[in-house]
């Protein structure tokens, strides 16, 4: 649709957006946003494991004390025995006997 008005000696072309336009685009951009949103919402980060839970009190324990930490044992039935030494490195079952890295870490 072309259609060329005069006002006060001036032609232009009439060009813009519908009032239906612009509200098809705000209920478009309205439904994203809630999808989105409602996704976003389901999106938490997930429980730690009560081993890595253990794991990491115990490591904290004997960094914070300064005395060597032993995991394992009554008080924790999920945890294999793993001592924490006051550096942070962990010996144990799954670690490094000379460093204490894990030995499935990623080199």
């Amino acid at each position: 649709m072309r259609r060329d008005c005069v006002v006060r000696g001036v032609s232009f072309n009439p060009s813009g957006f519908t009032l239906l336009e612009v509200m098809v685009v705000l209920v478009v951009l309205g439904l994203m946003v809630g999808v989105s949103g409602l996704a976003f919402v389901g999106l938490r980060a997930p429980r730690e494991s009560n081993l890595a839970g253990e794991l990491r009190r115990a490591r904290r324990e004997a960094i914070q004390t300064g005395r060597p930490v032993s995991t394992g044992g009554a008080h924790a039935p999920f945890t294999t025995h793993v001592l924490f030494l006051p550096d942070g490195r962990a010996i144990g079952s799954g670690a490094d006997a000379l460093t204490g890295a894990p030995v499935d870490a990623p080199r």
